[in-house]
């Protein structure tokens, strides 16, 4: 800390703090003032004496991360990023908390405002996502070394998040992986909002986390000295580290200091004086007094140096290396990776191979992870299963991040948050695979990944009934539809090899959309045997066969099922009907088109069927409410996976008999 910000005492720095978010939770009527009042004293110490961060670049590479997983608390970093001098967090975007458009949402949102490094709110994504962080910076400092690559990940973290079951999972995950540099800041204040923690929480953090590869210790959460012993020690350790800093929500608030009526309302007119009183603040609402200000605003300034020497070593850095960095970072995608997509291909269609849509992806994945040298894959303990590591792929070791492979663990849901840290932080396209049923284990981390525009790739296998034996508990019936209703986030379920290039292709392609890759257990037959530059599946749908005659019926199936709407085309037409096949493979990338091409592809056929071995929920787009749909309406069962598709109905016979009825009734109108 500089002389002049030491003139000024930190209890006035902090006070700063509370004073600007009682006073913005109250002008907006709704917010959380009790956080940021009780951790002020933490926030104080860490950004006036420890993160590395410059307000006037707040994209510096180098910087340290603060992840507020609490977010709820979200007046405590838009406070501390206007009293900083960050430029867009202005006197009047305080003023304007929770208002529409403004740079100070309810939770702190990525991309929205400066100096928000992920989007919190959803309790204990924050701290998972830091993990994910923490890796990255491992990773990134192995490969282009720490001249170029060191810096800390912070994390603010109250009760809630650490009664998440995704924080066992991230802790274990960062305690495995001896991550020294990620240090959590625990808000423990022993108040959750329907009041003391200990109506339903009576375990000791401090030995979880020991337990977990941890360094812990607890401390005064309001005492500067030890919050700044406890930072120190915990920059040393090559353990992660919990501080855990006992701490009072709503500090200064007369009647609601340490009560759960200070969470998540604002305190009211009474109460704001009364702690304006007990706190010795008498500075008007809104107001800061210059002496306090101008001691943040050094404090801000005081990584200035540290980003100037990193600038003089970036530029001494050797040109390959440089460029590699610099390339790293901007998510450049080079030429020799669409040269690679475009040999896999050409290889299937020449081939012709007859495989599984999970075996093609690894196939595809062994040319493409060297072409592409930020790709880093992984799997939750399916490896195998998942196909994503590639047969020259070492992974990541707690003493060695040079690999570009994670073993996961059985972790799904910190594995998807995780993934989501390491894009945030940059220079890193993180990959992973499970089954597509334990979708719903990701789901809010792979909404967050949608919400914050972040490429992330969830290699999801075993996508159907088509996985037989393990039957319904791990055949996915309604997970396609619930990953299509998720806005900015493209599923891909692709029918064969040829395919399965392209939707990798265009999942590494989408800079701002993570993406979902569905794939088979069972061999499936080539059907893209005609090589074509042009990446098809980038349309969402296209018709793969089309009739010599104008077309009675459209057929319209992704994944395992196009296989059986193309021989349903042909018994078809060897009838005399006129039949088409549509692939699907992207609903979202469909809904893209113009409206002439999606009329062209969807056809004027009277007749329109759709197969998909899961349940009907959105095709109605392609085939209307009339339309006839093939595929399930309810769970799957245990047996081989031939004759579960025979017993549900999911046969080329069944879509040859549902065309004919549809046929009969446009005749008997």
């Amino acid at each position: 800390m500089s002389e002049k910000s030491a003139q000024v005492p930190h209890q006035r720095m902090a006070n700063a703090i509370r004073a600007l978010a009682m006073d913005a939770v109250e002008t907006a009527k709704s917010g959380h003032p009790g956080m940021p009042m009780g951790a002020a004293d933490i926030a104080t110490v860490l950004f006036t004496r420890f993160l590395k961060f410059d307000p006037a670049s707040p994209d510096w590479p180098d910087r340290d991360r603060f992840v507020l997983s609490a977010g709820h608390g979200s007046m405590l970093i838009y406070s501390v990023l206007h009293l900083l001098g960050y430029e867009q967090m202005s006197i009047d975007a305080i003023r304007a908390f929770r208002q529409f458009g403004s740079p100070t949402p309810g939770h702190p949102e990525y991309g929205h405002t400066a100096g928000i490094e992920t989007t919190t709110g959803p309790l204990g994504q924050g701290l998972a996502t830091a993990v994910g962080m923490a890796m990255a910076e491992r990773m990134m400092a192995a490969r282009f070394g720490e001249d170029l690559v060191s810096h800390y990940t912070y994390v603010l973290a109250s009760d809630g998040d650490l009664m998440e079951g995704i924080s066992h999972e991230a802790i274990s995950l960062a305690g495995h992986l001896k991550l020294g540099k990620l240090i959590v800041l625990f808000d423990d204040n022993q108040i959750s909002i329907d009041g003391p923690l200990d109506l339903a929480e009576s375990g000791d953090q401090v030995a979880r986390f020991k337990a977990a590869g941890w360094e812990a210790r607890r401390i005064d959460g309001h005492d500067p000295e030890a919050i700044r012993k406890a930072i120190k020690k915990a920059r040393l350790s090559d353990k992660p580290s919990l501080i855990a800093c006992r701490t009072t929500i709503g500090f200064g608030a007369p009647t609601k200091a340490g009560k759960s009526s200070s969470h998540g309302s604002p305190l009211g007119t009474e109460e704001i004086a009364g702690a304006r009183a007990a706190l010795g603040w008498e500075a008007g609402p809104f107001e800061i007094p210059t002496d306090v200000r101008d001691a943040w605003r050094i404090a801000g300034l005081r990584s200035g140096q540290a980003h100037r020497a990193w600038r003089e070593r970036l530029e001494q850095t050797p040109i390959e290396t440089k460029a590699a960095f610099e390339r790293a970072l901007s998510g450049e995608i080079p030429a020799a990776f669409d040269e690679a997509v475009g040999k896999a291909k050409l290889k299937f269609s020449t081939d012709r191979p007859s495989v599984a849509t999970r075996k093609a992806s690894e196939t595809v994945l062994t040319a493409l992870v060297p072409a592409l040298p930020t790709m880093v894959g992984g799997s939750a303990d399916l490896t195998g299963s998942n196909n994503t590591r590639t047969p020259d792929t070492k992974p990541i070791t707690p003493d060695d991040f040079s690999g570009r492979f994670i073993h996961y663990g059985v972790r799904e849901h910190g594995m998807a948050a995780a993934m989501n840290g390491m894009a945030l932080h940059g220079g890193i396209v993180p990959f992973s695979g499970t089954f597509l049923v334990f979708a719903d284990y990701c789901r809010p981390a792979i909404r967050l990944a949608a919400l914050m525009g972040q490429r992330v790739v969830h290699v999801m296998t075993h996508d159907s009934i088509g996985l037989g034996e393990d039957g319904p508990t791990h055949q996915p019936v309604e997970h396609l539809a619930s990953l299509r209703a998720i806005p900015n986030l493209n599923v891909f379920r692709p029918c064969d090899g040829v395919e399965t290039a392209e939707c990798w292709q265009l999942a590494i392609r989408s800079k701002e959309t993570p993406s979902v890759i569905a794939l088979t257990r069972q061999n499936l037959a080539t059907l893209r045997t005609e090589h074509k530059a042009e990446n098809l599946c980038a349309h969402g749908a296209y018709v793969l066969r089309e009739s010599a005659r104008p077309a009675s019926v459209s057929l319209f199936a992704s994944g395992s099922e196009v296989e059986i709407a193309v021989e349903a085309a042909a018994a078809l037409e060897r009838a005399g009907v006129a039949t088409r096949v549509v692939s699907v493979p992207s609903f979202e990338l469909f809904e893209q088109q113009t409206e002439s091409y999606q009329s062209a592809v969807i056809g004027a056929a009277p007749v329109r069927v759709a197969i998909e071995a899961a349940i009907r929920m959105g095709w109605d787009r392609f085939i209307g409410t009339d339309g006839a749909f093939i595929g399930m309406t309810g769970f799957g069962a245990s047996a081989p996976y031939q004759e579960l598709y025979t017993h549900f109905g999911i046969t080329a016979d069944a879509v040859v008999a549902a065309a004919q009825a549809g046929l009969a009734a446009v005749k008997a109108e």
